[in-house]
Parts: structure tokens; C-alpha cells; sequence
């Protein structure tokens, strides 16, 4: 199907379930949810509620951020702090798994329901998408918005529509520029579910929240340089200390893997080749300006046998 058509397809479907009723979207920022959030708001406009989940785990000042962002584009964005609920719920976990169930529990078993219940939703649309659907099944990684175990009954849920669910990333990515997104979100490096937590080794913080999101940002603003683009490069905050020297003295401080790779879909993805001065102005920046971390490394395995993102 031609990107056109399936952007008039998926603006009638929407239309025919939702009818007169109210729908919710959760934006994060990404260009799946910013591409449903604008495919919804074609449908549906003021029955839309859309709203940015502070969890206090994204990056910085992403909320206000999307709110601007949306707001050219006409479309109200309502900021919901909760940070204190999620980070209340990851107190000393440390599992990857548990960490995601937790994150999960919160966003779909108190936050939604709470917020569905508060505005009469009826409907709420994800911007699930096929990989999401694949690696789920396939026991590969349980992703934060494809829930086999979710009884939408038991937490209150409203019925869910997910429009993107047949395509891949760079798929979503043709219909975020057909829709008229902006590049910064067209072609915006992906970010996962459980934001920050899932890039930190270990428990999460508030410690390790703000190293790993000083980091994130030094990451994401050398990388506008690079040419091609990598499908996604991040930094992950490991669990352990080194040796390292601050003031001339010995000091253990923390660590930091950088992660880059290329990838069509995300189903297979290869290292990409960052080159050495690159790396030094890198590691650089992050040594200096995040006292805490003394050592940088540079990750180098094909997805398989490792996944994409690191946790």
C-alpha cells in the first residue's frame, strides 16, 4: 500500500471506531507515537486528548520540548508528572526484566486507567509496530507495548487501537514525512519504552538517572554529525566502577558503553564505523563534564547475537 493511501486508510479506521467518543494518545517524542498522535488528530482533532508521560525517565526537558513542538502543529500536548510513581516502583530492581514489569505496571495498570477514567476515554491509541509484535512473541525481549499477559478488564483499560502495527521503523518513518512531521521528529533516533531505566545496568536511581541522561545528551548532540545517520546510538551506564584519576589522585568512578548500529528494520543491525576522532571528542566530552564517569568504552557486536538496545 502507498504511504497516501495508507495514511487515508488508517484516518478512516480511526474515525469508524472512535465515533463520537474520546480517544488518548500517549506522546512520548518518538516518531512512532508523534506519527499516530498526527494521524489521530487528522480523525478525530478535540475528541484527541494527547499527553506526555512524565515518568522521569526521558531526556532532558523532553516533555516541554514536545509540547512546543506539537503546538506548531496544533495539537495540545498536557504534560502528566508522575515521576515519583515509577520511581517508587524500580526501588531495588534490578533485573532487566523486573524493570520493564514494573515500568509496565505502572504505565498500564495505574497511570492510564487513572487518566482514562478522569477524561471518560474510551480508546487509546499506541504506536506499537511490527518489530515490537515479532520480538515479543518470540521471547526475544518483552516490549513495553505489546502486553500478551495484559487483561485490559482486570487494570481498566480502554479497547486499544494500534495503527502502526504492520509496519516497520522505517516504514513509520515515510508516513511521520508524509504527514508533514519534522525532520527532528521524522527522523529522530529511537528511544526506547523505559526510557532512561533501560540504558542503565542496575538499579535505577536518581543518581544513575542523571548521569545517564547528561550522557544521553552529549550522545545525541555529537551524533547530528555523523553522516549517514546511524539507526540508533546511545550511551548505556554500566553497574560497575574502574580505576580512573580525578585531582591527580586515584579515584573509582563509573562506566559508560556507547552502542551504535545500522539497521533497516531493526531485526538484524550491524556495528556502525565511528571513526577515531569521533570517539576522542566523544569520550572526551563525556569525561569532562560527567566528573563521576572515568571510562568510555565502544561496543562492537551484530545484532544477533546481541539485541539492539543494550538492557
Amino acid at each position: 500500500m502507498k504511504t497516501s493511501e495508507f495514511i487515508k486508510e488508517k484516518v478512516r479506521e480511526i474515525k469508524e471506531i472512535v465515533g463520537q467518543e474520546k480517544a488518548l494518545v500517549a506522546l512520548s517524542g518518538g516518531v512512532d507515537s508523534s506519527t499516530v498522535t498526527v494521524l489521530a488528530h487528522k480523525a478525530i482533532n478535540g475528541q484527541l486528548i494527547a499527553v506526555f508521560i512524565d515518568d522521569g525517565l526521558m531526556r532532558k526537558n523532553e516533555g516541554e520540548w514536545v509540547q512546543n513542538t506539537f503546538k506548531k502543529l496544533g495539537i495540545s500536548v498536557k504534560i502528566i508528572d508522575v515521576q515519583e510513581e515509577f520511581l517508587k516502583e524500580l526501588v531495588g530492581k534490578e533485573d532487566p526484566e523486573k524493570k520493564r514489569e514494573a515500568i509496565e505496571w505502572c504505565f498500564y495498570g495505574k497511570v492510564i486507567p487513572r487518566l482514562c477514567r478522569e477524561h471518560g476515554i474510551k480508546y487509546w491509541l499506541q504506536g506499537t509496530i511490527l518489530t515490537d509484535i515479532e520480538e515479543t512473541k518470540a521471547g526475544i525481549k518483552l516490549q513495553h507495548n505489546v502486553r500478551p499477559d495484559l487483561n485490559p478488564e482486570k487494570y481498566g483499560l480502554p479497547q486499544g487501537i494500534t495503527p502502526l502495527k504492520e509496519l516497520r521503523k522505517n516504514e513509520v518513518r515515510e508516513v511521520a514525512r508524509a504527514l508533514g512531521l519534522p525532520k527532528e521528529i521524522s527522523e529522530r533516533l529511537p528511544f526506547l519504552g523505559p526510557g532512561l531505566a533501560g540504558r542503565i545496568v542496575g538499579e535505577v536511581t536518581p543518581e544513575n538517572i542523571d548521569l545517564i541522561r547528561k550522557a544521553h545528551q552529549i550522545v545525541e548532540e555529537e551524533a547530528q554529525v555523523l553522516s549517514p545517520q546511524p539507526f540508533q546510538i546511545f550511551p548505556v551506564l554500566l553497574n560497575d566502577q574502574a580505576t580512573g584519576i580525578r585531582e591527580h589522585k586515584r579515584a573509582f568512578g563509573r562506566i559508560i558503553i556507547i552502542r551504535t548500529v545500522v539497521s533497516e528494520d531493526a531485526r538484524a543491525a550491524k556495528p556502525y564505523d565511528l571513526s577515531l576522532s569521533f570517539r576522542d571528542k566523544l569520550t572526551e566530552r563525556i569525561v569532562t563534564e560527567i566528573p563521576q564517569i572515568v571510562r568510555v568504552a565502544f561496543e562492537h557486536t551484530p545484532k544477533p547475537p546481541a539485541t539492539i538496545e543494550f538492557v
